[in-house]
């Protein structure tokens, strides 16, 4: 059964449209990577799966769990085991992390897993330890306020970690290795690969191969003018790598 079945989907911004009749299916466990030049519609794809409201879907279906993702809120879409982790991750000032990913945490699983709902501010504050010590994180980060005056490489840690606290099915990856150094791309990566499992699926969207030199693909997507117009294995990143997106320009 698909995780996911996305059908003809068309969406559009502003009365632009940029996706333009997609078609994807993801099944459990599965590791997808979409690939593109910019203005190809990769990142409006995952917003517009997440509900963002600027993203309006005009044409198409999306089935995630079985369920018409479209007729559910973005809190509802999270709640059933969606998330996405932004390219440019928001700033909320006054609210530290850690209180930020209880709140978090509490509703999603009050819709999951109602006992894991009841925990207490002790036993996530241990939760929280333990992932920030996989992500090699200092316990400090927690205490501030979400995203002020992170670096980019700490708000993608941040991105990532909000992931493993709430244990999405399938979580949306938004151009995630943007902006990092070598070894915050090999940090952001163990951190995704440590929850990957044969009940959780990554659709991951970006330019470049490199971290998929750290996370293995089971399939990779060339996008285009908003459609995806080659689909492989883990070697078409490679040949992307190599020789671009130019032979792929004009293929319908």
């Amino acid at each position: 059964m698909s995780l996911l079945n996305i059908k003809d989907l068309h969406v559009e911004v502003s009365g632009k449209q940029v996706v333009s009749g997609l078609n994807l299916e993801i099944k459990r466990g599965e590791v997808h990577a979409i690939m593109g030049p910019n203005g190809s519609g990769k990142s409006s794809l995952v917003n517009a799966l997440m509900g963002h409201p600027h993203y309006a879907i005009t044409q198409g279906s999306v089935q995630f769990q079985g369920k018409d993702l479209m007729s559910l809120k973005p809190d509802e879409r999270a709640a059933l085991g969606l998330f996405l982790a932004f390219q440019y991750p928001k700033d909320i000032a006054g609210v530290s992390l850690r209180s930020f990913l209880f709140a978090a945490y509490k509703a999603q699983m009050k819709a999951r897993d109602p006992d894991r709902a009841k925990t207490t501010p002790v036993k996530f504050k241990k939760l929280l330890e333990e992932h920030l010590q996989k992500l090699s994180i200092d316990p400090a980060f927690a205490e501030r306020f979400v995203n002020k005056g992170f670096s980019g490489g700490e708000k993608k840690k941040a991105e990532v970690l909000q992931m493993q606290i709430l244990e999405p099915v399938l979580a949306l990856l938004d151009e995630t290795d943007s902006g990092l150094d070598v070894d915050a791309l090999k940090i952001v990566a163990e951190g995704v690969n440590a929850v990957r499992s044969k009940d959780r699926s990554f659709l991951i969207v970006t330019h470049y191969a490199r971290i998929l030199d750290y996370i293995e693909p089971d399939h990779v997507h060339v996008m285009v003018k908003g459609r995806i117009v080659q689909s492989g294995g883990a070697d078409l990143a490679r040949i992307l790598e190599s020789q671009g997106y130019a032979e792929f320009a004009n293929k319908k």
